[in-house]
Formats: structure tokens, C-alpha cells, sequence
């Protein structure tokens, strides 16, 4: 009888997330599941502010043109998660901004001719139509590697063995987005560390009306009470007389996002203009995508154990990252100032709240549409301090770099099918 390939084993029940209620195509009632997608939703916006927070002034952009790139990388976030959950992968993943991409960013933002620009306005126009044309050449190799079955010819050769340490450091090899940014303001990262722990590991068997609350819904509970406690201490003056980072880290009013943000906009291709392509660009920019890739790969893999789903076939990954490069494409096209990848974090929440359920990261992506429409709306959620986002970081990074240890029990299965024994 003929060994099975590795693609098509299913997770024996041993191995199986324990106490998972609803998976890949289970779904929790509407309230439930509009609830944990807006959880979701709040999640991604961690990302989605970060990125354009730091890269936005480098490149000599106001708080306007940040407000306005958040909303388009929400806009396309949204588009994305849609596009991998409908037509992709189909696993319950959301397509969220990527740090991989920062590099080859900076290096742009760096560039002699564009540094040379004395109007900060326009230097910010030329340098996002640099980013917009690197990104869109770098996104073919994405697409070409995926549709053309290329990467599935590659991922039947992953194996246990390969994947674990892939898994392992897309998981851990996010800590600086973690424990060093709670430290930036302790006051108010450390309660929501410590909040968000009890709530989803310690309390998370506490139910009301048959429901687990406080383990379906830690998240949502703990930003909501830190974000009053960091609003409280903010009016009550305590940053007053702190030194300048302390506030920026800590304070609830410094993000200028509200006050920026436009109540109605739409983001559309080619807002900023028409893409200006460089070689050097693209070919840095390329790196990045190939970074991607690889985490991307490690993600799907994580996310189709935590939401109960058999490995996903070769064919549908190399499907996913085809999807995944139409996604950097957009990126491109609307001019985001970062590629896409698979959102660790989110993949992370799914072990939490133990739902796998695809249709509540499909309501995750209706609300990044909404609100990054409404930008009013969607800059009220977006002023939470990222030191809150940090501490969450720190418990869900550590659930995706666990599952490392949860797939060792694959390895002895794969030694025996390939040497017998």
C-alpha cells in the first residue's frame, strides 16, 4: 500500500486544538460572530497605524497624509483578507500590513534624489509613487510563483522537519514588537499584559448563559478597560511634565488621528499619482516579498491547525501566495507604503478565542472596509496607544511559536513513512 503524502494527513486527535468549538466552517451566531470579528478588526489595527506612524513623517508627510494611509492600508487590508478568505487559501487568515517591508521602504524614503526635494509635501508624493511602482513590480514574483504552481512544486517537498523551526520564528521571531514596546510605558502595558492573561488563559472557563466571555471576548474586554485607564490618567495630567517619548507612548491624545481624519473618503488606485519605477527599487523591494512568502507559508500552516482544518494541499498554498501577490499588487496600485502578509497576530487570536470560524474574519474584513471609509469612526479606534497592542502581542506571538512544539508530534509519523521503521 502506497505511504500517504504529506498533504494528505489529517491532524490525529491527539494532536487536535483542544476545546475548539467552532471551526473552519462552523460559525457562532451572528451577535457572537460580529462580536469576535470586530475583535479581530481591532487587532489589525495595531498594524495598520504602526506602520504608516513611523514611515509616514520620514518621508515628509503631515498628519493628513498619515490619517490617509491608514485608512488605505485598512481600505486594502480589508480587500485582501476578502480576496484570500473567498478565493485563496480559504483559511480563516486576515492579509494585514507587513514589517518585512520596511527595509526596502526606508532604503526609498533614503534615496540621494528624493532626499533632495525641499517641499516635504512633494518629497512625500514622489517617494509614495516610488514605494507604489517598486511594489507593484516586486508583487509578479508573488503571482508568477503562485499561479504558475511553482511554489506548490516547492511546498511538497516542506515537511515537519522544515516547518517547525518556520513556524517557530514566524512566531518568536516577532518579540521586538512585543515585550520591548510594553516597556516604553509600563503603566499602562503591564495591567494589560497581566489583564489579557488572566481573562484568556486563567478565567477563560468563567461563562454567562452557556458562553465562555471571558476567554471568546479577553481582547475586547482588556482594550476596553486599559484604554479608559490610559484616557483616565491622561486628563487627570499625569504625563504633564514627562519627557516627550513617555507621552508619545502613553498619552491617548498624541496621535492626531481624529482630529486629522476626513468623515467620508474612499481610497482609490493611483491617489497619489502615477507610480515611478526604478530598478534598484524594485529589485530591493523584491526581498521583501520573497520574506513575506516564506512567513506567509509558515501562517497558513499555523492558522489551519488552529482552526481545526486539515494542512492545506500544495496546490491551495500556491494558490494563497497567488492571491497574496494580486494583495501586494493593490498595495501598489492604492499606495499603502507597505506590502501585505499573512496578520500573525490574528492567526494568534484564533488559538485564544479558540474560534476558527472563516465567516467571523469575513465580517473582520467588512469592518476594516467601513471605518476605513468612515474616517472619523475609524480613527476613534485607531488613537489606541500601541503599547496596549504590544502587550496583546506578547501572549499571541508566543500561541503561534507554541504551536512548534504541538507539530513535533508530526515528525515521528513523517520519519516512519519515509525510512519505514
Amino acid at each position: 500500500m502506497a505511504a500517504p503524502k504529506p498533504e494528505e494527513i489529517s491532524h490525529p486527535p491527539m494532536d487536535q486544538l483542544q476545546g475548539l468549538e467552532y471551526c473552519i466552517d462552523s460559525n457562532p451566531s451572528w451577535g457572537e460572530a460580529i462580536a469576535l470579528g470586530f475583535q479581530h478588526y481591532i487587532l489589525a489595527l495595531g498594524t495598520a497605524v504602526m506602520i504608516p506612524s513611523f514611515l509616514v513623517p520620514l518621508m515628509g508627510g503631515t498628519d493628513d497624509d498619515k490619517v490617509r494611509v491608514v485608512q488605505t492600508l485598512l481600505f486594502v487590508e480589508g480587500i485582501n483578507t476578502l480576496l484570500q478568505t473567498l478565493f485563496g487559501t480559504r483559511l480563516p487568515t486576515v492579509v494585514g500590513g507587513s514589517y518585512a517591508f520596511m527595509v526596502p521602504v526606508i532604503s526609498i524614503i533614503h534615496d540621494s534624489s528624493l532626499m533632495e526635494i525641499s517641499d516635504p509635501h512633494q518629497r512625500f508624493l514622489n517617494t509614495m509613487r516610488a514605494i507604489q511602482g517598486a511594489m507593484i513590480v516586486a508583487s509578479s514574483i508573488q503571482i508568477i510563483l503562485g499561479y504558475s504552481q511553482i511554489w506548490a512544486i516547492c511546498s511538497r517537498f516542506f515537511s515537519p522537519l522544515g516547518m517547525v523551526p518556520v513556524i517557530s520564528l514566524v512566531g518568536f521571531g516577532l518579540f521586538d514588537r512585543g515585550f520591548p514596546v510594553v516597556g516604553r510605558c509600563v503603566e499602562i502595558g503591564i495591567p494589560m499584559l497581566f489583564l489579557f492573561i488572566a481573562f484568556s488563559q486563567y478565567l477563560k472557563h468563567f461563562q454567562t448563559k452557556q458562553l465562555p466571555v471571558l476567554e471568546r471576548f479577553a481582547l475586547l474586554i482588556s482594550v476596553t478597560v486599559i484604554w479608559a485607564y490610559a484616557h483616565l490618567l491622561t486628563a487627570s495630567g499625569a504625563y504633564r511634565h514627562r519627557p516627550e517619548t513617555t507621552q508619545r507612548n502613553c498619552r491617548t491624545d498624541r496621535a492626531n488621528l481624529i482630529s486629522s481624519a476626513p468623515w467620508i473618503k474612499i481610497p482609490y488606485p493611483l491617489q497619489w499619482g502615477a507610480p515611478t519605477f526604478d530598478a534598484g527599487h524594485a529589485f530591493g523591494m523584491m526581498a521583501a516579498v520573497l520574506v513575506s512568502l516564506i512567513e506567509s507559508t509558515g501562517a497558513y500552516k499555523a492558522a489551519s491547525r488552529l482552526a481545526s482544518a486539515t494542512p492545506p494541499p500544495a496546490h491551495v498554498l500556491s494558490r494563497g501566495i497567488g492571491w497574496q501577490g494580486i494583495g501586494i499588487l493593490l498595495s501598489g496600485l492604492f499606495g499603502t507604503s507597505t506590502g501585505s502578509t499573512v496578520s500573525v497576530e490574528n492567526v494568534g487570536l484564533l488559538g485564544s478565542t479558540r474560534v476558527g470560524s472563516r465567516r467571523v474574519i469575513q465580517i473582520s474584513a467588512g469592518f476594516m472596509i467601513f471605518f476605513s471609509i468612515l474616517g472619523k469612526f475609524g480613527a476613534l479606534f485607531a488613537s489606541i496607544p500601541f503599547t496596549i497592542f504590544a502587550a496583546v502581542y506578547c501572549v499571541l506571538f508566543g500561541l503561534v511559536g507554541e504551536y512548534w512544539y504541538h507539530y513535533f508530534a508530526l515528525i515521528p509519523l513523517f520519519l516512519t513513512l519515509q525510512f519505514g521503521g
